[in-house]
């Protein structure tokens, strides 16, 4: 490791060969120590381990500091912003000259790499606020531990199929008739596309020449609190193994369970809650189950009136912020209140009502011509438009209106054209 850059990796208590986990576990357990919350003379030192964690978790920015330091995270690059080395190897893939190791990510120059695997990983609401840490057993493909990936008892075994000359695939040729000839490339029949032959005697007992086994694998995995619906968590390394391949990644896309009482909107949380008229006229208090166990005991101002969609908020009780667990969003509360049935509505306490709440405004002198109306209950959706024009004429059907102008010339399209409005 001669060269590398270690400040960062000792203010997290690590060497610069500890793996994403090992620095994960290391950050958690130094922001613990030092968040302001816990010990308010440690801001500085609390700053200084997130940009630690923040850069040595982030396989791009770890990669700059390990051979720049601090300055080629500021500058983006290494010193003087221009390596040419480094240029012509990010573009090749693999390195000027061919003097320093591998290219790609760390593979042999010319190494294949096989695909990302995507997986949704199903998680609650309450293991998002609190953060996980859990095995996941992970189904894959690896080299053969028997015959290392070889297929076959011994190295000799593996011959160059013939018919393709190594390469896994034929031509062949297509005649179309007039002249016109097609050329067909297809799977080699020989080998199924591997270049090689393993007669039946000399491959591998365990693999039985296919190179590959499949194995059953637990890994450590650990969901962040504050994590979201759709952040993924990469399992690096961990896909699939061939012969002369570099394994693609495991990427674990988090699905948000649906939650009974709360739904998420960043950093905050959001609820619903229906409450009594009397709660809402002279004060509620009730409690909340939050996501970590605790119970909140929640309750109006004195004197405080909630109305029908009221919304109000409690501070510091929503979401923590990912990376910054300590920092939270809010929990905003929707008001439904509750009326009252006709049941309900006594005439002793229509008549108490009456006496302790504020009088109704008087209606004053009403002129001779008053009519008295009444009103209906409306379903949603129901369309009134007609049945207004049938009371102001006094007929009993909506299309009468329209239907006395039917023996005007043209009316009958009138009455439709109104219809269709």
């Amino acid at each position: 490791m001669a060269g590398r850059h270690t400040k960062l990796y000792e203010l997290l208590g690590v060497t610069p060969d500890a793996t994403d986990t090992d620095i994960k576990k290391a950050y958690r357990k130094m922001a613990m120590k030092f968040h302001p919350d816990k010990n308010p003379d440690a801001g500085d030192k609390f700053k200084e381990i997130s940009f630690a964690y923040e850069t040595l978790s982030d396989p791009d920015k770890k990669a700059i500091y390990d051979k720049y330091g601090e300055e080629g995270l500021k500058e983006g690059g290494g010193p003087g912003g221009f390596d040419g080395e480094d240029l012509f190897s990010s573009f090749f893939g693999f390195p000027f000259g061919g003097g320093r190791g591998g290219g790609g990510r760390g593979g042999r120059p010319g190494k294949r790499r096989g695909k990302d695997e995507y997986q949704q990983y199903p998680i609650s609401l309450e293991e998002l606020y609190k953060g996980k840490e859990t095995k996941f057993q992970l189904e894959k493909r690896v080299l053969c531990p028997t015959c290392e990936g070889k297929g076959a008892k011994t190295p000799n075994a593996v011959t160059k199929c013939h018919r393709c000359d190594g390469h896994g695939i034929v031509l062949s040729m297509r005649n179309l008739g007039f002249g016109m000839v097609q050329q067909l490339q297809q799977t080699c029949p020989d080998c199924q596309g591997q270049g090689e032959v393993i007669k039946a005697k000399d491959r591998c007992p365990k693999c039985k020449g296919q190179k590959v086994v499949e194995e059953n694998k637990l890994i450590d995995v650990y969901v962040d609190a504050g994590m979201r619906h759709g952040q993924k968590i990469v399992l690096r390394g961990e896909g699939d193994q061939a012969p002369d391949m570099e394994p693609g990644d495991v990427i674990l896309v988090l699905a948000q369970k649906e939650h009974t009482t709360f739904k998420r909107e960043g950093n905050d949380l959001m609820m619903e809650k229906k409450i009594k008229l009397v709660e809402g006229l002279c004060g509620f208090k009730f409690t909340v189950k939050h996501l970590d166990g605790r119970t909140l005991l929640i309750s109006s101002a004195p004197g405080e009136v909630t109305k029908p969609g009221d919304v109000k908020k409690v501070l510091g009780e929503g979401m923590p912020q990912h990376r910054n667990p300590f920092h939270k969003g809010s929990l905003y509360i929707k008001f439904d209140v509750e009326f009252p049935t006709p049941q309900e509505l006594t005439p002793l306490v229509m008549q108490t009502l009456q006496n302790v709440l504020p009088k109704a405004k008087p209606l004053g002198t009403l002129p001779a011509d008053v009519e008295n109306v009444t009103l209906t209950d409306v379903a949603m959706g129901e369309d009134d438009s007609h049945h207004g024009h049938s009371h102001a004429h006094g007929h009993g059907h909506p299309g009468e209106a329209y239907e006395d102008d039917s023996d005007e010339e043209g009316g009958g399209q009138r009455g439709v054209a109104c219809h269709q409005q």
